[in-house]
């Protein structure tokens, strides 16, 4: 059966206190003092497969943090699972066990478990968080919403003038 949380932490998980291990403690922290969010992950996680049979699988913790070193770290699932294997700061932000290793196409999978249901649920703790150590007030929303040139060409039709035509222009 799948946990929700690894009752035992390593004694040997220590992140590292350069800027990117500060700012994963700061996180881990509001994880940690807002557990309620692991009930949505772990829901999502449990209908993926029959939960009596196989391994038991990351934690709705583990798979959770995981998705939010990939939105962190603008990384792909090939990158996510390279640096699990290695820095020491994301796997104790994630909280794997020792030996624990999970493959790029295992990320993918529970990442992708993951329904809008729970980042709604996320996004609301997070602001409420923000809210009770007086942060934010969650009031407005900022967007980046970035233009990019690009070289998309006028399609054929819409070239010649027989399409104005038939458009009445």
């Amino acid at each position: 059966m799948r946990e929700k949380r690894d009752p035992q932490m390593s004694l040997f998980h220590a992140i590292p206190r350069n800027e990117i291990g500060k700012e994963l403690e700061a996180i881990s922290k509001i994880i940690d003092e807002n557990p309620e969010i692991l009930y949505q992950v772990q829901c999502d996680l449990i209908g993926m497969k029959n939960a009596e049979t196989g391994r038991t699988g990351m934690s709705a913790e583990q798979v959770f943090r995981c998705a939010i070193l990939k939105q962190y770290r603008n990384l792909t699932y090939e990158e996510l699972a390279f640096h699990l294997e290695g820095p020491r700061s994301f796997r104790a932000f994630a909280n794997l066990r020792k030996g624990q290793k999970p493959s790029s196409s295992t990320l993918q999978e529970n990442v992708r478990a993951l329904s809008e249901t729970a980042w709604e649920a996320a996004n609301r703790m997070v602001l409420e968080y923000a809210r009770r150590e007086g942060i934010e007030k969650g009031r407005t929303v900022r967007l980046d919403s970035t233009a990019v040139e690009t070289d998309i060409h006028v399609p054929q039709f819409f070239r010649s003038r027989r399409s104005f035509r038939i458009l009445g222009l």
